[in-house]
């Protein structure tokens, strides 16, 4: 049975000290991550690691390695008015916004708009704009991407003016077939509170949606390694309860029966990521 689903938001081990997932293994072979990815014969994988694109060539030839069509995208850090402003905290200086290549276009735009983002608009993390953004938007599909996401933000805040005026401003830069409203269910509270306000923001204007789990790690168990990996990166301990913490083990690259069962209410979210990774054709 061929898989009902495909993971188009991943994180590597180039997500530094926030991904816990390995590409090669210690003789730079595919990892036992990517075999399993191959074994549980998904079509296609995505690589959209936190504002870089420096594990591109190494996925890129390791899926390509065990017959995985790789897909190369980012999750990038989108600041809320220009790149070139240096202001506010780290939480409030940039939002999420996930981006996949779906032609070689694309990939040197993303190769842009990273280099862009490190060179012009660096404020904590490497960050794009708008701006920068719709001028380099040719062969790339956004997702919404997590709560920290523009478009969930508005809404987990209350806000859903705010949340349609930045989902027209997306469908604008990437044309309305090329960005998706995104759903992630990990079991927490402010993901329950968005989840039916994004499904009832697409039906109001007619935006697909697309299902995702914002892999962190590989296998749920590994969520222990990667609480570690994240106090490594914070500079905090494990026994701080102020600290940054996952408070679910459900960041994993779950099976494609796994998601189903998440996402059965909106069956078309799930058929949407094999639409999405057909398109891709880099």
């Amino acid at each position: 049975m061929n898989p009902e689903f495909v993971h188009l938001h991943n994180h590597t081990e180039y997500s530094l000290l926030d991904g816990a997932t390995r590409l090669t293994d210690e003789k730079g072979n595919p990892s036992e991550f990517i075999k399993s990815m191959a074994a549980a014969k998904f079509p296609a994988l995505a690589i959209t690691d936190h504002g870089n694109l420096y594990g591109a060539i190494e996925f890129y030839s390791m899926c390509t390695e065990v017959g995985i069509k790789p897909i190369i995208g980012m999750e990038s850090y989108i600041a809320p008015e220009s790149r070139l402003d240096r202001k506010g905290s780290p939480s409030e200086a940039s939002n999420h916004l996930t981006l996949l290549a779906i032609n070689e276009i694309g990939y040197r735009n993303l190769m842009k708009l990273s280099s862009r983002a490190f060179l012009e608009g660096y404020y904590y993390k490497p960050r794009i704009d708008k701006e920068i953004l719709a001028q380099h938007a040719e062969g790339l599909v956004g997702l919404s991407g997590c709560l920290k996401g523009e478009v969930p933000g508005a809404l987990l805040a209350d806000r859903p003016e705010k949340a349609e005026k930045a989902l027209d401003a997306y469908r604008q830069i990437f044309g309305k077939d090329n960005f998706f409203i995104e759903l992630m269910d990990h079991g927490l509270a402010d993901q329950k509170k968005v989840f039916p306000k994004l499904v009832e923001l697409a039906k109001k204007f007619d935006a697909p949606l697309v299902a995702t789990n914002d892999c962190h790690y590989f296998r749920k168990e590994d969520n222990l390694a990667h609480d570690v990996l994240l106090c490594i990166g914070t500079g905090k301990t494990v026994d701080d309860p102020k600290r940054l913490k996952y408070n679910s083990p459900e960041f994993y690259y779950k099976s494609s029966a796994e998601m189903v069962k998440v996402f059965g209410e909106v069956p078309q979210a799930l058929k949407n990521t094999l639409a999405i990774a057909e398109r891709c054709r880099f």
